[in-house]
């Protein structure tokens, strides 16, 4: 199948003296966005040949804890809203959507 049409994703990391992030910023033009910031981000590739998950998690070194501990609780519901939508598999689906409200209350974010 021919590629159509092409779509650019681009990240870019400032790094202080010792390679730490300081600021992270990223451009989806057919999205809209452009430079916008952001603190933290998790990226996973599937390797299709090798059968494995590539990851890149980048935060910057202000990013706060408690909107880290946010930011992952979110990630996790969004992760069992596409495995959801991906496999049509709702139980498994409802058992990870157990595990977030788990994880949040644990970590006392719900309000």
């Amino acid at each position: 199948m021919a590629v159509k049409h092409t779509s650019d994703i681009t990240i870019t990391v400032g790094l202080d003296e010792n390679r730490i992030p300081e600021e992270i910023s990223w451009t989806a033009k057919d999205g809209g966005i452009e430079n916008a910031k952001s603190k933290s981000m998790m990226i996973s590739v599937w390797d299709h040949d090798q059968k494995d998950t590539l990851r890149m998690d980048l935060w910057t070194k202000d990013m706060p804890v408690d909107e880290m501990k946010q930011f992952y609780h979110q990630t996790l519901v969004a992760m069992a809203d596409t495995f959801e939508r991906a496999t049509n598999d709702d139980k498994m689906s409802a058992t990870m959507r157990d595990f977030c409200d788990y994880f949040a209350e644990k970590l006392d974010l719900k309000k």
